[in-house]
């Protein structure tokens, strides 16, 4: 019963349990000494299972912890052999490697040691790290396979763009009940005939909803989302989620923080890191931070819309990760750009440019995809260009802010900065190859 609704990893640890189970009980009839075995006690020490496998399987849990479920799930063969005291163990295995299985990372960043170690729920286990943070991997499988067991928790979902489209799309694939809202409502008839409900106002999402998220394109929108007429701040009582998915700076989401809060709501920020593509196949990562039971709340619905989600600890921090690694993309797009044109401006072929890239340390599906798009004149949009460059002007603001010095972002920036003015911010980021062409 345990098995039948779970992933193919869970699946594995409970049979290879069961397996040591059945081998250990037959040692023990066949032993020279009657009754010798009987009433004592496994010691209590790691467990070594399957370790010839190449598939590393999930550490269990100690079963007597208590959890933040409503309901326990039935008695089972693991919990029966974890029965006694001391008998939590974890597979000696190698480190779990990449795989096709949603993963949360909780990263504890606040002076509170044991704010990382907080009850969560038994689909997930936990594992410390050396550096004392949490890693926890869902015991379920992702969008992939298909076996994601919904929350029943009504879903809101506002922004219907290049990113907001993927994952309202994938959250109705894994099952979830969302109500939608766009701006441009015409965006909105597609999911409605795929099963989502309409919602005619951001107050009237949120009122319905136990947890509405939101994904938009600058800290503006967001505000507006919020605070304007008809906004998500009417429609928040006691007990609503709400979770900012859009990419903004640190001070707009103390601000949204600070007013959801302050109507008894609960906040989550969960900027993502992809691309529409990415988006579609359900295979973004999630940066989160702020109400850790939110982000709990939140699981099955990262993992339909993500392979990866990270806590970070309080609001704000993942506002800030996420302006660095865009910027750190942006500034990498702009610098590919610039070595295409300059291979072009010495009398070098662009694609050999590329290929010698694409043979090297630097090779990776985002150089080769982009280059390859380059070549090809082909600058449809994956990633706006005019929202890197905001994040890029972002990331160069909260240097500031800290004192810390920005030059390659700064000039990175003028570069979009000049492709903006040859009105390609519409265009994929890529497009700021043709601030070097003009």
């Amino acid at each position: 019963m345990i098995k039948i609704n779970k992933g193919k990893r869970f699946q594995q640890a409970v049979d290879a349990v069961e397996d040591f189970l059945k081998k250990a009980k037959g040692k023990e009839q066949n032993s020279d000494g009657k009754g010798d075995s009987k009433g004592k006690k496994t010691p209590n020490k790691p467990l070594k299972i399957l370790e010839e496998d190449d598939e590393d399987l999930s550490a269990l849990k100690d079963p007597s912890e208590k959890d933040l479920t409503d309901s326990d799930p039935e008695p089972s063969t693991i919990e029966r052999l974890g029965a006694g005291p001391g008998s939590g163990f974890k597979w000696e295995s190698s480190p779990v490697k990449d795989d096709p299985h949603f993963h949360h990372f909780l990263l504890s960043q606040s002076e509170k040691p044991a704010s990382s170690m907080e009850p969560i729920s038994k689909r997930l286990k936990i594992v410390e790290e050396v550096t004392g943070s949490t890693s926890i991997q869902a015991a379920d499988s992702t969008a992939i396979n298909g076996s994601i067991t919904p929350t029943d928790k009504r879903i809101g979902f506002l922004g219907l763009g290049l990113m907001g489209s993927g994952i309202v799309s994938n959250l109705l694939k894994m099952g979830h009940i969302v109500t939608v809202w766009n701006r441009t409502a015409e965006k909105c008839d597609l999911f409605i005939q795929e099963g989502a409900r309409l919602g005619r106002t951001p107050a009237e999402v949120a009122s319905m909803c136990d947890i509405t998220f939101s994904c938009v394109s600058d800290p503006k929108a967001a505000r507006d989302l919020v605070l304007g007429p008809s906004g998500v701040l009417q429609g928040i009582r006691p007990g609503k989620c709400y979770v900012e998915m859009s990419t903004v700076d640190p001070e707009t989401i103390t601000e949204l923080s600070q007013v959801i809060t302050s109507r008894g709501g609960r906040f989550l920020e969960a900027p993502v890191a992809g691309s529409q593509q990415l988006s579609n196949d359900g295979m973004l990562v999630i940066l989160a931070a702020g109400d850790r039971t939110v982000y709990e709340d939140c699981s099955s619905c990262f993992q339909a819309m993500g392979k990866t989600s990270f806590f970070l600890g309080e609001a704000g921090n993942a506002a800030r990760m996420m302006l660095i690694l865009n910027m750190v993309q942006g500034s990498f797009m702009a610098t590919i750009a610039e070595g295409l044109t300059l291979a072009q401006a010495t009398g070098q072929s662009q694609q050999t440019f590329l290929d010698i890239l694409c043979q090297g340390q630097m090779a990776s599906t985002f150089v080769d995809q982009k280059c390859q798009n380059i070549l090809q004149g082909n600058f449809k949009p994956d990633y706006y260009l005019k929202h890197i460059q905001k994040d890029l002007r972002l990331a160069i603001s909260m240097g500031d802010m800290a004192n810390h010095p920005t030059p390659m972002a700064a000039a990175a920036n003028e570069v979009y900065k000049r492709a903006k003015a040859l009105d390609q911010s519409d265009n994929d980021i890529s497009a700021v190859y043709r601030a070097y062409i003009h």
